[in-house]
């Protein structure tokens, strides 16, 4: 079998650059989103840790925002993606308090969620808290309407 020999591609000054800083950047929220939208699986650790812990009952959660296109292909505004996850009532549980889902007489069945996944809110529930790279929202462990597997099963408006 033959070898090809492959020419070396020579980057300027400023590819060279570019490309350290991308080595070396740290870990951000931001590294989760792909043109199709949140995936928690590229979510790291690092990140998780930089999110506050929810104290007593509360819940941390990052709202869903969407994706970078639409269903039709269109390239969707950084600000239009940021307005939706604000009235977005979907969210990804981050982190739950110690006390959530402790009272048994409120929750005789257990917890409601946990942390990993997707569940639905109100629209105006919780304070919401600007992170790094977005916003996350601390609600109430009684504020969960629902679970769903996944935010693309409800419709986002």
């Amino acid at each position: 079998m033959e070898t090809v020999e492959v020419p070396e591609i020579k980057m300027t000054a400023l590819e060279r650059k570019w490309a350290e800083e991308a080595a070396n950047k740290p870990a951000a929220l931001e590294d989760a989103y792909t043109e199709l939208g949140f995936d928690p699986e590229k979510l790291d650790q690092a990140v998780i840790d930089t999110i506050p812990q929810p104290t007593g009952w509360r819940i941390a959660i990052l709202p869903y925002r969407g994706a970078e296109k639409s269903k039709g292909g269109i390239v969707l505004a950084e600000e239009t993606q940021r307005r939706t996850q604000l009235g977005t009532v979907c969210g990804y549980v981050l982190k739950v308090g110690p006390l959530a889902y402790a009272d048994e007489s409120k929750f005789p069945t257990g917890a409601w969620c946990k942390q990993g996944d997707w569940i639905i809110f109100g629209r105006y529930a919780g304070a919401r808290i600007p992170i790094d790279g977005g916003e996350i929202r601390l609600i109430n462990d009684d504020e969960v309407l629902g679970m769903v597997n996944s935010p693309e099963d409800i419709l986002h408006m």
